[in-house]
């Protein structure tokens, strides 16, 4: 059987180009995840770039870590990590092997598999806020750490696949800073988002966090 046009699953070199070509490219592309209790099907409305060592904002700008290993290559996998000690963000690595850098992955559209998602966030008002914000899709799609290396162009069956969707028109792609960044990586306009679309989350300058005394 031959697959629509738009279920067809991206290829390894859609993701071995520069972050920055990437990035806005996987707006309106499907992302699905397998879980035991069935797919989940997101299709993607904001993300972030981040370009490892020519990025202060990157996990990987200061090199390899036990941590960041999987940014580093090969590309079209998924880097998951930890943060706050309560939430996981999910990211896929783009560039070639060697380069660390990725698209973070922060709202999207539930397409399919809702009501398994809804089983997740019970917190949503409604299905637009279940995928709002880079934790939020993660638990959504019952994304952790498990994740962290798994193959996004691997074969039929793998936990996470993209597939082609509707890419969004460049006119219709908006970019400024990125959520939460300081210092010198808050400058760059790297977050890329469907102009208008509900699913989208606020922006957010970054807030030094208080230490208690």
């Amino acid at each position: 059987m031959i697959a629509a046009p738009d279920r067809t699953p991206l290829t390894r070199d859609f993701f071995d180009r520069p972050v920055l070509e990437v990035a806005p490219d996987l707006l309106g592309r499907l992302l699905v995840r397998a879980t035991p209790d069935g797919p989940i099907e997101l299709r993607l409305t904001e993300v972030e770039a981040y370009d490892g060592p020519n990025d202060p904002g990157s996990h990987a700008y200061r090199g390899r870590t036990a941590r960041n290993a999987v940014m580093f290559g090969p590309p079209g996998h998924v880097y998951v990590y930890f943060t706050y000690g309560m939430w996981h963000c999910m990211n896929l690595v783009c560039g070639p092997v060697g380069r660390p850098s990725g698209v973070l992955l922060r709202a999207g559209e539930v397409t399919a598999g809702a009501e398994l998602a809804r089983e997740r966030r019970l917190s949503a008002r409604n299905d637009r806020e279940l995928a709002k914000g880079p934790a939020r899709l993660a638990t959504a799609l019952d994304v952790d750490r498990s994740l962290d290396g798994a193959d996004a162009c691997g074969p039929e069956g793998s936990p996470v696949t993209l597939l082609t969707g509707t890419p969004v028109p460049p006119d219709q792609v908006s970019s400024g800073p990125r959520t939460g960044v300081s210092g010198d990586g808050g400058v760059h306009p790297w977050r890329f988002w469907i102009a208008n679309d509900p699913t989208v989350s606020p922006y957010r300058a970054h807030a030094p966090r208080r230490r208690s005394t």
